[in-house]
């Protein structure tokens, strides 16, 4: 199932509320522009430069839950252009987000670029799977140098991404983005 983010995004209440807002009919062409999942060669290397990401899951009781991941860059690795997947760290052992995607497999991942203000959205079906049902994926997803304890493997599959206007993003930067600025 490949879906534009549209299908997934303008429910009925929010065609209301852009209806009532003055936007339904800018928006009501952009449903019409096809299908987005594959990602492109503008996605996979802002994708494979994050060393962040946010990940949004819902319980089955409804209340959604946003997490953010993190590790070095690349963590979240390229499959193939309607893949990723990426190694699940040893973290504080709550593993809400792996309950969720075990109840729902719907997640959705929200990645920025601070300084750039860029940031791309994307809406996948997410699988949890264990490292030793899965040893060839295990090496695609490990990363060299990085001495955490990998607990499980999660596997996402891109039903529909979008781009975010960079409108209100506030440009931040890590401490390497700094030290590349400072001429000594």
């Amino acid at each position: 199932m490949s879906q534009n983010f549209t299908k997934f995004a303008f429910t009925k209440s929010v065609k209301e509320a852009q209806t009532q807002y003055g936007s339904r009919k800018s928006y009501a062409r952009l449903e019409e522009s096809g299908d987005r999942y594959n990602l492109t060669e503008t996605e996979i290397p802002f994708i494979e430069s994050r060393d962040s990401f946010y990940m949004a899951t819902v319980g089955e009781n409804g209340w959604p839950y946003v997490q953010f991941r993190g590790g070095p860059k690349g963590f979240l690795k390229i499959l193939d252009n309607t893949t990723l997947g990426m190694a699940d760290f040893r973290g504080n052992r709550q593993y809400i987000s792996v309950g969720n995607i075990n109840a729902s497999k719907k997640v959705s991942l929200f990645l920025i670029d601070y300084p750039s203000k860029r940031r791309l959205k994307i809406w996948a079906e997410a699988e949890v799977l264990e490292t030793n049902d899965y040893p060839e994926l295990l090496v695609k997803l490990s990363l060299p140098n990085y001495e955490e304890v990998i607990e499980r493997l999660i596997v996402f599959k891109v039903q529909a991404y979008d781009w975010n206007c960079p409108q209100h993003i506030t440009p931040r930067f890590t401490e390497e983005e700094i030290k590349q600025l400072i001429v000594t």
